[in-house]
């Protein structure tokens, strides 16, 4: 640091001390500002804080000494380097004055020489207490803000949006499938990729934006006075500009992109640490609806707080694969398609939302009522085509995808189901019912291989208590009212009715749920009262398991078929 960049805050009662002070210290470059007492100095350091202090030891009031406790004391943006001067210059003196909080003693009268020596002394103290401040405040490898530094300034701006009622915005971003960079062509290529995407934030923000590395290759950028729908503005157009962006990496170039969640601070976000999760929930869909496209909270929903799964709910769905809890999709949508027909779609099978496919039958979107309703009032609502009603950021899971990562991932957020793919196709639907649905039958599988409830539902009764009934007798009761819903659904077929579609898909709809509850309790189905406690026909249940879904699926793709005919 140059003598320029520094401020001196000289502090004397004496008037003719201060005016031959200022002149030397102005005549060497520093920017000096002066003070008649020690009051009159904390007011100065309170509205400007100095880089040196250097003040008079007998000062009435405040002398030098209270003055120096007074600042060690305060919370300053920097250290300050103080000087006293005074006629004292025994060692018990300097003792107490260094215990004050001194740095460094002048003797009076001053000598320019020794004064400039000793502020060049603190000048060097200085510039090196500024480089590890730097280091202590940025990331090594991007030279951004570190997580840490990244707080403190949120703490700042935090508290001007509250006062000011000014809009604050969090933008969370992550490089997309990073770690195949790393595996294919090394940690020093990640390294190159992370310090250009770091870059690529730092030319695209102001001065007054915070852009920090949160961690690995996760960034995240602070937006004062900017509201969520302008801070999604601005996330899609530098996640356009990274992915048109050439990377050199070991003598070739790469292409990289990045998937954004944005949110804004609200009046009842509680701190900035929440602001920083919602954003990072919303980064969380655009990651699991896609990736390379940005997400702002409030197109989600206020999402709830996530609780942590119990140990038995956990080890229910840890290796349960979602094709296995899912309920299948009756139809899917064309995204070609005119939006009255979605409309019809949505009256005649009863559904509230559908995903949409392009040609390929690939998932594309997905449609809801609301998303029909918004257009009703418009000119010829029902011509428009649905890919340009639809909503584009659709939560999807792979079939073999962990059951216990989408019920935690359905935790944290307000949607209440995502969609499950078989190569980008859409299979099913996994919603909070489904999920319920699959816990409930296994706590009751419990009670009924056990005499007893699971120890995970014991205190919050979390299933009812069966043992009254035995598997057998409940059985016969899900059979029972299967036979009778075949039944009525037979003399509706028998009708004189010519729309068949809605009785059958809601007919069918209904039994596949008994079936399902009877493929929940089948591996008890040869269950005695002498049972020994191994697992009896395990292997039939498994068998028996996969050809009723086999058949249901049939049945499904079935009436699939008949709907597509008579739309």
């Amino acid at each position: 640091m140059s003598a320029g960049q520094l401020n001196v805050l000289l502090v004397d009662d004496e008037s003719g001390t201060l005016r031959l002070l200022s002149q030397w210290l102005e005549g060497a470059g520093f920017s000096v500002t002066t003070a008649s007492d020690g009051c009159q100095a904390a007011v100065a350091i309170e509205a400007a804080c100095p880089h040196i202090l250097l003040a008079d030891w007998m000062m009435p009031g405040m002398d030098g000494m209270d003055l120096c406790r007074w600042l060690r004391r305060q919370e300053t943006p920097h250290y300050v380097y103080t000087i006293l001067f005074s006629g004292r210059s025994g060692d018990d003196d300097m003792v107490r004055g260094l215990e004050a909080g001194a740095d460094d003693f002048l003797k009076k009268p001053v000598v320019h020489g020794e004064l400039l020596a000793r502020l060049q002394a603190a000048t060097r103290v200085l510039d090196w207490e500024q480089r590890l401040r730097e280091l202590a405040a940025a990331d090594v490898l991007t030279g951004l803000a570190n997580q840490r530094t990244l707080y403190e300034c949120m703490e700042r701006e935090w508290g001007r949006a509250k006062r000011h009622h000014y809009p604050l915005s969090c933008v969370m971003l992550d490089i997309d499938f990073f770690k195949r960079v790393n595996d294919t062509l090394g940690h020093a290529a990640g390294d190159t990729v992370i310090r250009r995407v770091a870059t690529m934030l730092r030319e695209n923000c102001r001065t007054s934006d915070v852009v920090s590395r949160y961690g690995g290759e996760e960034f995240c950028v602070l937006l004062p006075e900017t509201d969520e729908r302008n801070a999604v503005l601005w996330a899609d157009r530098v996640r356009r500009a990274l992915a048109a962006t050439k990377i050199p990496v070991g003598g070739k170039e790469i292409s990289v992109t990045a998937s954004f969640g944005v949110a804004q601070r609200l009046d009842d976000t509680q701190s900035p640490e929440t602001l920083v999760d919602l954003a990072d929930q919303a980064l969380l869909v655009a990651k699991r609806s896609g990736r390379d496209r940005v997400v702002g909270f409030q197109s989600i929903g206020q999402s709830s707080q996530l609780q942590s799964a119990a140990e038995g709910a956990a080890a229910l769905f840890n290796h349960l694969p979602a094709r296995t809890v899912m309920t299948t999709i009756v139809a899917s949508l064309q995204q070609d398609e005119p939006v009255g027909r979605a409309a019809n779609h949505f009256l005649r099978f009863r559904f509230s939302s559908a995903p949409v496919v392009d040609e390929r039958g690939k998932l594309v979107g997905m449609l809801s009522e609301k998303d029909v309703m918004a257009i009703m009032l418009m000119p010829n609502w029902w011509s428009h085509k649905i890919k340009d009603v639809m909503k584009t950021n659709v939560v999807y899971y792979e079939e073999d995808t962990p059951a216990l990562s989408i019920f935690e991932f359905l935790c944290r957020v307000s949607m209440r189901s995502v969609v499950i793919v078989n190569d980008g196709r859409p299979t099913g639907i996994l919603s909070r019912g489904s999920l319920l649905r699959w816990f409930t039958n296994s706590q009751r599988n419990e009670t009924f291989a056990g005499g007893e409830e699971p120890s995970s539902a014991r205190g919050a009764e979390l299933a009812p208590r069966l043992s009254a009934i035995g598997p057998r007798e409940s059985l016969l009761l899900t059979a029972r009212a299967l036979s009778t819903e075949a039944a009525a659904l037979e003399l509706r077929l028998r009708s004189d009715d010519d729309d068949l579609v809605p009785c059958l898909v809601g007919g069918a709809s209904r039994m596949q749920e008994l079936v399902n509850d009877l493929l929940a309790n089948s591996r008890y189905a040869n269950v005695h009262d002498e049972w020994s406690g191994d697992e009896p026909n395990a292997s039939f249940a498994g068998a028996h398991d996969m050809q009723t879904q086999r058949g249901l699926v049939g049945l499904v793709g079935n009436l699939h078929q008949v709907g597509s005919l008579d739309a």
